[in-house]
């Protein structure tokens, strides 16, 4: 299992490509067309290290209108995390038989079947689960081939055409959610998830006491689980490395926080 990537709802995707590629030098991966909405991933890394940030924005909403509606309800934000799995078959019996309620199955289309965690039960966010039959099987195989191929689109891209590419690239470097309940969430994210824990804060063991725990999945993606319990439960942030200053950025009603690089 691997964390593929954070997914973002947005009404216009103009000012987060611009801000992903011109001032942080993301490279745009994929795009295309569903029903209700359109999605675009952008990759910020290297061949080495990275994660993958998508951006979603409503489209003929008349055919399916569940983004258009979370956006009217909770604004422009974070809507989803995706992990990718090998047999989802074979995972959603293992999710069930741990107690939880996967909804909105499809198994249906070969190239890609779907199911999701609802809020309730994924700590604040809704968890995809994916299986996909793309020839890429790790974020770093999906760059290698954009970089040298160019986007994968099966239609002219839809997204406004990106501002020059920034030289000097940012890495994302974690996902940050906010819980009450580290050792809850440790247990979701680590225990059904497949995450294996790689750091935490002082004074802690195994989750217990800790103000954070460090995750990380086989593709090198890492999520940071913070405890807080005077904010909503679910992403709270994300933090990248980059040339100059530490900084703050907006993107899609999403915290993007660039600290000078390692």
């Amino acid at each position: 299992m691997q964390l593929d990537h954070v997914a973002l709802a947005t009404r216009d995707a103009a000012g987060p490509v611009a801000t992903l590629v011109g001032d942080l030098g993301a490279t745009v991966l994929s795009g295309g067309l569903a029903l209700g909405y359109r999605p675009m991933q952008v990759y910020l890394g290297n061949e080495h290290e990275g994660m993958k940030v998508e951006l979603l924005e409503p489209w003929e909403v008349a055919t399916n209108d569940f983004l258009d509606r979370f956006l009217t309800r909770h604004g422009e934000g974070p809507h989803h995390l995706t992990f990718k799995v090998d047999d989802l078959e074979a995972t959603l019996a293992e999710v069930t038989a741990a107690g939880f309620t996967p909804v909105g199955i499809d198994l249906s289309f070969p190239i890609w079947r779907e199911a999701f965690l609802q809020p309730r039960e994924a700590h604040g966010t809704v968890v995809q689960l994916a299986e996909s039959s793309s020839p890429a099987k790790t974020v770093f195989e999906e760059y290698r081939f954009v970089r040298d191929g160019g986007v994968q689109a099966m239609m002219k891209p839809w997204w406004p055409e990106p501002p020059p590419r920034a030289s000097d690239g940012a890495t994302l470097r974690r996902i940050v959610m906010a819980t009450p309940s580290i050792p809850d969430a440790l247990q979701f994210f680590a225990g059904v998830l497949g995450g294996t824990q790689r750091g935490e804060g002082e004074n802690a063991r195994d989750g217990e006491g800790a103000d954070w725990v460090e995750l990380e999945w086989s593709d090198g993606a890492h999520l940071r689980l913070e405890h807080h319990a005077d904010r909503p439960a679910g992403v709270d942030r994300l933090e990248a490395d980059g040339p100059g200053p530490s900084r703050v950025l907006e993107l899609a009603g999403t915290r993007l926080v660039v600290n000078p690089d390692q």
